[in-house]
């Protein structure tokens, strides 16, 4: 299963007052992450607006598992866990500068059309770059 890595650096300003990344700051890194690999692979920001299209969060399960500290470096890695017509699923997991699993989610996106803000099915090419990977 080919895998999209995404680094970052934990700020002082993700860190909440007992001294450890704000649980909302993972699912910002996992944004970021997923962000990114859409666009390597071809989908920006400008080719979905082109297309009227975009994709969205409509399910995150996420499991917290270890703390993260402020100026640790840290790793998501993402890759394709299933797609069907009009959505699919992304399983990523974020890891300390240790290697050990700090957190995972399983995200659940469906595309929809940007004009009518409904459901519509994946285009074929990122369909098929799921397929490919899953």
């Amino acid at each position: 299963m080919q895998q999209h890595q995404f680094d970052i650096v934990v700020r002082s300003t993700d860190v909440d007052f007992i001294g450890h990344v704000n649980n909302a700051r993972y699912l910002e890194y996992f944004e970021w992450a997923r962000f990114d690999w859409i666009c390597r692979l071809g989908f920006t920001l400008e080719e979905l607006q082109r297309r009227q299209i975009m994709p969205v969060v409509v399910n995150v399960n996420i499991n917290y598992r270890k703390e993260l500290r402020m100026l640790e470096q840290v790793q998501v890695r993402s890759s394709a866990l299933r797609a069907s017509e009009k959505s699919f699923v992304i399983r990523q997991e974020l890891y300390n500068q240790k290697g050990e699993l700090a957190c995972d989610a399983d995200v659940t996106m469906v595309m929809i059309d940007a004009r009518e803000r409904r459901a519509v099915a994946l285009p074929s090419d990122l369909a098929s770059v799921f397929a490919s990977m899953a």
